[in-house]
């Protein structure tokens, strides 16, 4: 359940963005700069959160009124092993650390739906938290470090936890709408696994921002998944992705090595936290994403 400690939204007097160089933190940048908010964007080159010299640099940086969002992570397209994960855990670590020295107005976290079982389904917020790789066990582990450090500062904690997320500014050329896409643009062919037949939710990333942007407006507290509740497979995708950009790509089947998954979720609690609140739809998302693709 998430809790609103305010129940009309007010603008925040700033925002500290740990991660603001990313594909989430300058869609979240753009926003609130955008409505007025004073933002503090640090990227990893400004503060290097995998450093303990991080600690007093990030705690010097924060004032007791600010809202401060944690975005930062070396994600799996950088790596997908141990030293990534480990790498992950210090970037929490060293957070956590400085939010003990100096509290803040509200810590919002972007975690990952990667935390949930993967036979969760549908997936609400109360769903069984069983990761089967080392992202979700990173995001997992930060979430309670997170926990446990706002508790005993008194400090709301908001962790929105998306599924895929997509959009023009992707930094990482992930499997699904990123990569068909800009595949599609090309003229290239577009590999699936299988058919294609895996069926996952895919986020619009605007839509992501829209609703951090909410929750710092009403300093909210809880947890929330990010979702539309559509289900898509893989293969559909690729076509849509195809039939947006008028693309000569072919659909191209490959082996599959994994056992074929599907992903479902309940948005009951976004409607029920933001009523106002609209989804994008992926066949929108992907409309709009080609305007901002280089043509």
């Amino acid at each position: 359940m998430i809790e609103h400690r305010q129940s009309s939204p007010r603008k925040p007097k700033r925002v500290v963005i740990a991660g603001a160089s990313g594909f989430v933190g300058t869609d979240l940048c753009a926003k609130l700069q955008g409505d007025g908010v004073k933002v503090v964007p640090l990227s990893s080159t400004d503060l290097d959160l995998c450093n303990s010299g991080s600690v007093e640099k990030l705690q010097g940086l924060m004032e007791t009124d600010d809202v401060v969002v944690f975005v930062s992570a070396r994600t799996p397209d950088k790596g997908k092993d141990i030293h990534t994960l480990m790498s992950n855990l210090a970037m929490g670590e060293n957070f956590c650390a400085a939010l003990s020295k100096q509290a803040c107005k509200q810590v919002v976290y972007v975690s990952s739906d990667a935390v949930y079982a993967d036979d969760a389904n549908p997936i609400r917020e109360d769903s069984c938290c069983h990761p089967s790789g080392y992202h979700g066990i990173m995001h997992l582990a930060r979430e309670a470090m997170l926990r446990e450090t706002c508790s005993a500062a008194k400090i709301p904690l908001f962790i929105l936890r998306p599924s895929l997320l997509f959009g023009a500014g992707d930094t990482h050329n992930g499997y699904g709408p990123n990569r068909f896409m800009r595949l599609a643009q090309s003229g290239e062919d577009i590999k699936v696994f299988g058919d294609g037949e895996e069926k996952r939710d895919h986020v619009y990333v605007p839509d992501l921002t829209e609703l951090t942007h909410a929750g710092i407006g009403h300093c909210s507290e809880g947890v929330l998944n990010v979702a539309t509740g559509q289900s898509h497979s893989f293969h559909d995708v690729a076509t849509a992705a195809i039939a947006q950009l008028g693309s000569k790509s072919q659909i191209a089947p490959q082996p599959r090595s994994t056992t074929i998954t599907h992903r479902h979720f309940d948005v009951t609690e976004i409607h029920k936290t933001f009523p106002g609140f609209s989804i994008t739809s992926l066949e929108t998302g992907l409309e709009m994403m080609a305007g901002g693709l280089d043509r």
